[in-house]
């Protein structure tokens, strides 16, 4: 380790704000770095990483409050469903959508209750074409709770990222189990495919112009609905029967005389 001394050069009275920011760097560069990082080992990790205490030990019910926390303040509208329900809660996120664009590989199950025209996008459909399109209806690769986003992998379930751009409506349909805590946990889980097109969702397409005014729908779909699927909770244990408390006899009557 060296000394660190962080002395910057005084402003003196006729310097220009650029000859003040070259001496600043020249000051910087030429002082002794703050430790020797020479080999991969030497790299502070005292960043947040994959396997800390909070990611391994938050039980996943408190992770699924999060998201639906993060999600919603974000303007999403989330499902909570079960397995069984989760057409039924497909057909309420789709709305009255007419027409909606599906991966290739979804799951049929999910669209058993969709009345709406599907239509298996092919990678032939341009943008123009999709605009006219109602929705989108879209699978998930990964939740992150404390960010409230929602990865999507360039695949048969996840789609192509047009799909997710150009129509008004998306509806995602997330399973308990692809709910991380947070970003390192995600990236890690990224990493399996590291060459996948990946597409990170936080909420609807919103932005601001010059007077801060919101906007919505600029980048993307104003509409976001979330299925979240999760385990039917376990039924209640049967409380077993009071016993009936034992008759007491009644004390014999005293004998009359």
């Amino acid at each position: 380790m060296t000394e660190w001394t962080d002395a910057r050069p005084q402003r003196t009275p006729g310097m220009s704000a650029k000859e003040e920011i070259l001496a600043r760097l020249r000051t910087a560069l030429d002082a002794p770095r703050r430790d020797e990082v020479t080999e991969a080992e030497d790299v502070p990790r005292s960043y947040q990483r994959a396997d800390d205490k909070q990611e391994l030990r938050t039980a996943p019910e408190k992770m699924l409050a999060v998201l639906v926390q993060r999600l919603e303040d974000y303007t999403a509208v989330v499902h909570r469903t079960t397995p069984d329900e989760v057409p039924a809660a497909v057909a309420a996120a789709l709305g009255t959508a007419r027409t909606v664009v599906v991966p290739s590989g979804l799951p049929g199950a999910w669209t058993t209750g969709v009345e709406a025209e599907l239509i298996v996008d092919d990678g032939s459909a341009d943008p123009h074409q999709l605009d006219a399109i109602d929705a989108v209806l879209t699978g998930c690769h990964t939740a992150i709770a404390l960010t409230g986003t929602l990865v999507l992998r360039g695949d048969e379930r996840g789609g192509r990222r047009a799909i997710s751009l150009v129509p008004d409506h998306h509806v995602i349909v997330v399973d308990a189990a692809q709910v991380v805590l947070g970003v390192p946990k995600a990236i890690e889980r990224m990493g399996e495919d590291p060459r996948a097109a990946w597409t990170m969702i936080s909420g609807p397409s919103a932005t601001s112009d010059i007077e801060l005014e919101r906007v919505e729908g600029v980048h993307g779909p104003r509409r976001l609905d979330v299925v979240l699927i999760e385990s039917p909770p376990d039924p209640a244990p049967q409380s077993a029967p009071e016993s009936q408390p034992a008759a007491v006899p009644a004390p014999d009557q005293e004998k009359t005389r």
